[in-house]
C-alpha cells in the first residue's frame, strides 16, 4: 500500500497564508508517513480581481514560492503536487501552471492548463479565463512518482477526454485533477466525470479541490477525490469544508484491472473520414 494526502483548501487572496496551510500539510504527511501531498487548482492565489492578483503574479513572489515550495518538499520529505499557481509566461501572459515537487530531483515539473474555462453559467456566473491565461499545449506525464508514472491535468481539462486518452496511451498509473470547480457544475458532474475518466485509463485519479466560500466571493464545490482504476471511490472529503485526508492506496489494482478490462491494449485508432 502507498499513502498519500490530499489537501481540500479553501485558498484566498493571501498567498503567505496558503503556503502555510500547505506547510503545515506536508510536516503533518511526514509524521503520518504519506510519501505525496496533493493541494487544489490555484493553491497558493484564488482570487478573480485579476487587477488586484496582477502585484502578485507579475512581481518575483511567485519563483521566490517555488523555492520555498521545494525546500518544504525537501524538509519533509514528501513529494508535492501543487495543483497549479498562476504564473507569467514568457509572452507576458499568464498560466495556470501545476509544479511537481519531488525532494531528491531538482526543479519540479510542471504542466500549464490546456482547456480555458470560457462559459456563462444558467445561475449568472460568467468566466473568461481566456481573457489572462495563455493554454497549454504540451502532455505532461511524472515519471517515478511513489503512485507510478502521474498525469497531470487541471480542472476544466477534466471535460476533455483526448487528453486523458493521450495520458492513458503514456501508460499512466495515476493522474491528478486539481480542480476549483463551481457548485453548480460540480453538482451534475464532478463525481460521474472523475469516476469515467479512471475508468478509462484503468488509472487511479486523485482530484484535490477547492471548497467553500473563499475571500474573493466564489464558492467552490469540494468534494476532493481518489478513485481507483475501476472508478470505485476510495475517498470523498464532502463540499463544506477544507481539511487534509489520508488514502492508502494499491498500486497492484492498476494491473488487475487491466488484464479484467485491457480496453487500452485493444484501443484502435478512430477513422477521421469515411473510406
Amino acid at each position: 500500500m502507498t499513502t498519500i494526502a490530499v489537501l481540500q483548501m479553501t485558498s484566498g487572496i493571501d498567498p503567505e497564508a496558503n503556503l502555510a496551510v500547505i506547510e503545515d500539510a506536508a510536516k503533518r504527511c511526514a509524521k503520518r508517513g504519506a510519501l505525496v501531498l496533493f493541494t487544489p487548482e490555484m493553491a497558493l492565489l484564488l482570487d478573480r480581481d485579476r487587477q488586484r492578483a496582477r502585484q502578485w503574479i507579475e512581481s518575483d513572489a511567485p519563483a521566490a514560492m517555488i523555492e520555498r515550495l521545494s525546500v518544504i518538499a525537501a524538509k519533509a520529505h514528501v513529494d508535492i503536487a501543487i495543483g497549479s499557481m498562476p504564473v507569467v509566461t514568457a509572452g507576458g501572459k499568464w498560466a495556470n501552471r501545476a509544479h511537481y515537487f519531488h525532494p531528491d530531483l531538482g526543479p519540479p515539473v510542471t504542466y500549464d492548463k490546456m482547456h480555458m474555462f470560457d462559459v456563462e453559467l444558467a445561475n449568472g456566473e460568467a468566466w473568461r479565463e481566456s481573457a489572462a491565461y495563455e493554454p497549454g499545449r504540451a502532455v505532461v506525464a511524472v515519471e517515478d512518482t511513489p503512485v507510478g508514472k502521474l498525469g497531470l491535468t487541471i480542472c476544466y481539462d477534466l471535460r476533455f477526454p483526448a487528453l486523458f486518452g493521450a495520458l492513458g496511451d503514456r501508460g499512466c498509473d495515476a493522474i491528478a485533477v486539481p480542480a476549483a470547480f463551481t457548485v453548480p457544475t460540480g453538482a451534475a458532474h464532478w463525481h460521474v466525470m472523475l469516476r469515467a475518466r479512471a475508468i478509462e485509463a484503468s488509472a487511479f485519479v486523485i482530484a484535490a479541490a477547492q471548497a467553500g466560500t473563499h475571500e474573493d466571493g466564489r464558492t467552490t464545490y469540494g468534494h476532493s477525490l481518489v478513485i481507483d482504476p475501476w472508478g470505485e471511490v476510495l475517498l470523498d472529503m464532502g463540499g463544506e469544508a477544507p481539511g487534509l485526508a489520508f488514502c492508502d492506496i494499491d498500486l497492484g489494482r492498476i494491473a488487475e484491472v487491466r488484464a479484467q478490462v485491457p480496453a487500452l491494449a485493444n484501443r484502435r485508432p478512430v477513422p477521421t473520414s469515411a473510406p
